[in-house]
Protein backbone atom coordinates (compact mmCIF):
# COMPACT_ATOMS: atom_id res chain seq x y z
CA UNK A 1 0.00 0.00 0.00
CA UNK A 2 2.73 2.53 1.20
CA UNK A 3 4.59 1.65 -1.95
CA UNK A 4 1.71 2.57 -4.08
CA UNK A 5 0.81 5.57 -2.47
CA UNK A 6 4.36 6.72 -3.43
CA UNK A 7 3.81 6.20 -7.35
CA UNK A 8 -0.14 7.09 -7.49
CA UNK A 9 -2.36 10.21 -6.62
CA UNK A 10 -4.55 9.11 -3.87
CA UNK A 11 -7.24 10.76 -1.68
CA UNK A 12 -6.13 8.83 1.54
CA UNK A 13 -4.85 6.03 2.69
CA UNK A 14 -5.23 3.24 5.87
CA UNK A 15 -3.01 0.50 6.50
CA UNK A 16 -3.79 -2.29 8.78
CA UNK A 17 -0.93 -4.15 10.18
CA UNK A 18 1.56 -3.24 7.93
CA UNK A 19 4.98 -3.82 8.81
CA UNK A 20 7.75 -0.79 7.77
CA UNK A 21 10.33 -0.97 9.87
CA UNK A 22 11.68 -4.77 10.38
CA UNK A 23 14.11 -3.81 12.92
CA UNK A 24 10.83 -3.52 15.07
CA UNK A 25 11.01 -6.87 14.89
CA UNK A 26 12.10 -9.38 17.92
CA UNK A 27 15.44 -10.56 16.60
CA UNK A 28 15.04 -14.05 17.51
CA UNK A 29 12.19 -13.40 15.64
CA UNK A 30 13.94 -12.19 12.35
CA UNK A 31 16.91 -14.92 12.70
CA UNK A 32 14.31 -17.07 12.87
CA UNK A 33 13.24 -16.00 9.49
CA UNK A 34 16.41 -16.02 8.12
CA UNK A 35 17.08 -19.51 8.89
CA UNK A 36 13.47 -20.25 7.20
CA UNK A 37 14.71 -18.27 4.22
CA UNK A 38 17.87 -20.14 4.31
CA UNK A 39 15.90 -23.77 3.88
CA UNK A 40 13.56 -22.51 1.68
CA UNK A 41 14.95 -21.05 -1.13
CA UNK A 42 16.28 -23.84 -2.77
CA UNK A 43 12.45 -24.66 -3.40
CA UNK A 44 11.56 -21.34 -4.17
CA UNK A 45 13.99 -20.64 -7.09
CA UNK A 46 13.13 -24.42 -7.77
CA UNK A 47 9.82 -23.78 -8.64
CA UNK A 48 9.16 -19.72 -9.13
CA UNK A 49 7.33 -19.32 -6.30
CA UNK A 50 7.82 -20.15 -1.82
CA UNK A 51 4.89 -22.50 -0.83
CA UNK A 52 2.27 -20.44 1.29
CA UNK A 53 2.89 -23.87 3.73
CA UNK A 54 6.30 -22.52 3.98
CA UNK A 55 5.05 -18.99 5.41
CA UNK A 56 2.34 -20.78 7.71
CA UNK A 57 5.65 -22.23 9.42
CA UNK A 58 6.95 -19.16 10.44
CA UNK A 59 3.56 -17.94 11.89
CA UNK A 60 3.33 -21.35 14.14
CA UNK A 61 7.04 -21.13 14.75
CA UNK A 62 6.27 -17.51 16.54
CA UNK A 63 4.05 -19.33 19.42
CA UNK A 64 4.39 -22.76 19.08
CA UNK A 65 2.34 -23.62 22.53
CA UNK A 66 0.08 -21.05 21.17
CA UNK A 67 -0.93 -23.03 18.16
CA UNK A 68 -0.91 -26.56 19.94
CA UNK A 69 -3.34 -24.55 22.38
CA UNK A 70 -5.71 -23.38 19.96
CA UNK A 71 -5.89 -26.91 18.58
CA UNK A 72 -6.60 -28.69 22.07
CA UNK A 73 -9.43 -26.29 22.58
CA UNK A 74 -10.72 -27.49 19.50
CA UNK A 75 -10.95 -31.12 20.47
CA UNK A 76 -13.01 -29.78 23.33
CA UNK A 77 -15.56 -27.96 21.59
CA UNK A 78 -18.95 -29.70 20.34
CA UNK A 79 -18.62 -30.56 16.85
CA UNK A 80 -20.92 -28.63 14.66
CA UNK A 81 -21.27 -25.87 17.75
CA UNK A 82 -21.24 -22.08 16.07
CA UNK A 83 -17.82 -22.01 18.02
CA UNK A 84 -16.07 -24.76 16.42
CA UNK A 85 -17.75 -23.88 12.79
CA UNK A 86 -16.12 -20.42 13.26
CA UNK A 87 -12.72 -22.01 14.33
CA UNK A 88 -12.83 -24.33 10.89
CA UNK A 89 -13.79 -21.62 9.01
CA UNK A 90 -10.77 -18.91 10.28
CA UNK A 91 -8.27 -21.68 10.35
CA UNK A 92 -9.20 -22.71 6.36
CA UNK A 93 -9.00 -18.82 6.08
CA UNK A 94 -5.55 -18.40 7.72
CA UNK A 95 -4.02 -21.28 6.12
CA UNK A 96 -5.06 -21.01 2.25
CA UNK A 97 -3.80 -18.69 0.01
CA UNK A 98 -1.66 -18.57 -3.31
CA UNK A 99 2.23 -18.90 -3.59
CA UNK A 100 4.72 -15.86 -2.96
CA UNK A 101 6.35 -15.13 -6.16
CA UNK A 102 10.45 -16.38 -6.02
CA UNK A 103 10.69 -12.67 -6.14
CA UNK A 104 8.47 -11.16 -3.80
CA UNK A 105 10.04 -13.57 -0.98
CA UNK A 106 13.43 -12.63 -1.69
CA UNK A 107 12.26 -9.11 -1.01
CA UNK A 108 10.81 -10.02 1.75
CA UNK A 109 13.50 -12.42 3.56
CA UNK A 110 16.88 -10.41 2.34
CA UNK A 111 15.50 -6.52 1.73
CA UNK A 112 12.93 -6.41 4.57
CA UNK A 113 13.56 -8.43 6.96
CA UNK A 114 17.34 -8.97 7.03
CA UNK A 115 18.06 -5.78 5.48
CA UNK A 116 15.15 -3.25 6.75
CA UNK A 117 15.70 -1.29 3.31
CA UNK A 118 11.84 0.17 4.28
CA UNK A 119 12.96 1.20 7.57
CA UNK A 120 16.25 2.65 6.66
CA UNK A 121 14.81 4.94 3.79
CA UNK A 122 16.66 2.88 1.58
CA UNK A 123 13.40 0.70 -0.31
CA UNK A 124 12.73 1.18 -3.91
CA UNK A 125 9.92 0.93 -6.11
CA UNK A 126 10.24 1.91 -9.70
CA UNK A 127 13.43 4.18 -8.98
CA UNK A 128 11.97 6.23 -6.34
CA UNK A 129 12.33 5.94 -2.66
CA UNK A 130 9.29 4.77 -0.64
CA UNK A 131 9.09 7.55 1.92
CA UNK A 132 5.72 7.08 4.22
CA UNK A 133 6.28 10.80 5.33
CA UNK A 134 6.32 12.40 1.92
CA UNK A 135 3.42 10.97 1.36
CA UNK A 136 0.81 13.99 -0.14
CA UNK A 137 -1.93 12.57 1.60
CA UNK A 138 -3.75 12.06 4.88
CA UNK A 139 -2.48 8.58 6.15
CA UNK A 140 -3.58 6.21 8.96
CA UNK A 141 -1.46 3.45 10.46
CA UNK A 142 -3.82 0.98 12.57
CA UNK A 143 -1.51 -1.26 14.64
CA UNK A 144 -1.78 -3.82 16.83
CA UNK A 145 -0.10 -3.63 20.30
CA UNK A 146 -0.99 -7.41 21.24
CA UNK A 147 0.30 -8.42 17.48
CA UNK A 148 2.54 -11.48 17.54
CA UNK A 149 2.91 -11.36 13.78
CA UNK A 150 3.28 -8.00 13.19
CA UNK A 151 4.23 -6.32 16.15
CA UNK A 152 3.26 -2.55 16.86
CA UNK A 153 7.04 -1.37 16.84
CA UNK A 154 7.42 -2.19 13.07
CA UNK A 155 4.67 0.20 12.33
CA UNK A 156 5.33 3.64 9.78
CA UNK A 157 5.68 6.56 12.34
CA UNK A 158 3.94 9.16 9.19
CA UNK A 159 1.01 9.96 9.71
CA UNK A 160 -2.08 8.74 12.15
CA UNK A 161 -1.92 6.01 14.32
CA UNK A 162 -4.66 3.63 15.80
CA UNK A 163 -3.52 1.59 18.42
CA UNK A 164 -5.31 -1.20 18.91
CA UNK A 165 -5.28 -3.94 22.05
CA UNK A 166 -6.26 -6.89 19.89
CA UNK A 167 -4.52 -9.91 18.19
CA UNK A 168 -3.46 -9.86 14.48
CA UNK A 169 -6.60 -11.34 13.52
CA UNK A 170 -8.67 -10.32 15.91
CA UNK A 171 -8.89 -6.78 15.06
CA UNK A 172 -9.78 -7.72 11.75
CA UNK A 173 -12.64 -10.38 12.66
CA UNK A 174 -12.84 -10.63 15.91
CA UNK A 175 -15.62 -10.11 18.16
CA UNK A 176 -14.21 -6.79 18.94
CA UNK A 177 -13.70 -5.78 15.47
CA UNK A 178 -16.36 -3.52 14.34
CA UNK A 179 -16.37 -1.21 17.49
CA UNK A 180 -12.19 -1.48 17.50
CA UNK A 181 -11.37 -0.71 13.97
CA UNK A 182 -14.30 -0.92 11.83
CA UNK A 183 -15.98 2.03 13.38
CA UNK A 184 -12.97 4.52 13.75
CA UNK A 185 -11.56 3.37 10.33
CA UNK A 186 -15.01 4.29 9.24
CA UNK A 187 -14.97 7.60 10.96
CA UNK A 188 -11.63 8.60 9.88
CA UNK A 189 -12.28 7.87 5.79
CA UNK A 190 -15.81 9.54 6.34
CA UNK A 191 -13.42 13.08 7.30
CA UNK A 192 -12.62 15.71 4.86
CA UNK A 193 -9.51 15.51 3.44
CA UNK A 194 -9.90 11.46 4.08
CA UNK A 195 -11.76 10.28 1.20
Amino acid sequence: GLAAAAQVPLRSLATIAAPWRFSGFPEEARSMLGRLWSQSKPTAEALGVLPMEALQSAFWSLDPSRTVSKFEAYGEMVPESPEARTFVTLEDWANDGPPVSEAAARELFEDFFANDLPGRGAWQVGGRTVDPGALPCPALNVVSTTDRIVPAASGTLAGERLDLSVGHVGMVVGSRAREALWEPLDRWLSRPGSS
